[in-house]
Order: C-alpha cells, then structure tokens, then sequence
C-alpha cells in the first residue's frame, strides 16, 4: 500500500542549541575526563568528536543529548495529531493555539488521503465537518462562549502548536514516528523534523528514525516486515 501523504503538514525548526554536536560531545568527554573545561574545549577536534559521539550512539548513552534542544513550529495538523504528538511528555514543550481563548472564524479542515481520494467521501466528510462548525458557530452568535462551544468542533480542524524537544526525547520520538505503523499525518511531520535535524546535527541524528533502522523492529506480529526484508538485503538470515 502507498504511504499516505499528509502535503499541509509545514515544519520550521525555529531555533536549537548552538553547536549541539560539541554541546554533546563535550559533556560526554567529561564524565571520563580529568582535564577542566577549557582543556577539553580545545582537545575535541573535529576528528575526535566525530568518533566520539559515534561510540556514544553505539553505547546508547543518550542521556547526554538531553543537554541541546531544538524547537519546531508545526502547522497544518489536525487535532488528531497534536492528541499524538503531546502523549511525548518527558524532554518536551508544548504550546497551541487554544479553542478556548481564540475563536475559530474560518476553518480548514484536514482530510486523510484514503478519503481525499474518494470524490463521494471527501464530500461527505467536508459536509459533517462543515455542519459542526456552522453549529458552533451559531452558539457562539447567540452568546454561547467559545470554550463551551468548542466541544463541537472537529477533530480534523487544522491547528498550529510549538514543541521543544531535546536530543533524547527526539530520538524516541523519530523511532516510534517514523515507523509505517505509525499514523500517516504524525508520521508525515515526524520525517519533516527529522530532515531539518539532521541539516543540524547529522552526526547526533545518524541513526534517528524507525526502529528498524537499528535492529529487529519490536512491533512483533504487527511488523511490516520492513526489518526482514533489510536483514536480507544485508545479507543476513
């Protein structure tokens, strides 16, 4: 089957640590150095902190990528994904445009691909969504508050939100969003950020991705078999 594409989903990497790989690096030469900071500082060439975080990686020591952090801004996603997307708690910052305090005046609505497709259902599901925010609406011209009113609105209403994470958080992040498992449209905006981390950081985010991209896929009887057909590729049985 076809990925699903979600073409609305605008991913901007607003700011992140300055240098992050050296951030990195430097607090992970530490913790096995006696040398002070500026001794370390001038230590860490270029050579040197390539391997270094290479073998940090490998050892899966990313409790010192918790130290950069990189913050997004996403439009273009529904409500159903930003539900997903806040379920990542630890090393993460979440701040979204409220229904409660900003009154909805001209909606977009975003449509799955597998309904996008379908002429017929496109139109019925435009139509459901379309009469729910009419509804809205009107209790809110015959004073109804828009936080009250706001619990009729759809799911599939596009919003906008500005997450921070750190280099540990996203690496969860990419290796459960990335996956095909994963649902099209946080799928979709987890490939975007990546892509613009790796511009960032590409030795930090080398192996950033599904987990497959590492090893066994750990979704068992659910698997795609992605990690199967790679194992065979490579070679192996």
């Amino acid at each position: 089957m076809p990925m699903s594409t979600y073409s609305q989903v605008n991913v901007e990497l607003l700011s992140h640590t300055p240098e992050p790989e050296r951030v990195v690096g430097l607090a992970a030469r530490l913790c096995y150095s006696p040398l002070g900071g500026e001794q370390l500082k001038a230590s860490l060439t270029p050579e040197r902190l390539e391997k270094l975080l290479e073998n940090v990686l490998s050892m899966g020591h990313y409790s010192v990528l918790e130290h950069i952090a990189f913050t997004f801004l996403i439009e273009g996603v529904s409500r159903v994904t930003t539900h997903q997307l806040v379920r990542h708690r630890i090393g993460c910052s979440y701040s979204q445009k409220s229904q409660r305090y900003v009154r909805e005046t001209q909606p977009e609505f975003v449509v799955p691909p597998r309904i996008e497709r379908d002429p017929h259902k496109k139109e019925e599901f435009l139509k459901a969504c379309h009469s729910a925010f009419s509804a809205y609406c009107e209790l809110v011209d015959r004073g109804v508050h828009q936080e009250e009113a706001r619990y009729l609105l759809p799911q599939a209403l596009e919003s906008k939100i500005v997450v921070t994470m750190n280099g540990r958080a996203l690496h969860h992040f990419f290796s459960l969003r990335c996956c095909t498992r994963a649902q099209g449209e946080i799928r979709t905006m987890a490939q975007k950020m990546l892509e613009q981390v790796k511009e960032r950081a590409p030795l930090l985010f080398v192996q950033a991705g599904p987990a497959c991209e590492r090893g066994p896929c750990p979704e068992g009887e659910k698997s795609c078999g992605r990690w199967r057909k790679k194992g065979e590729s490579n070679g192996n049985n």
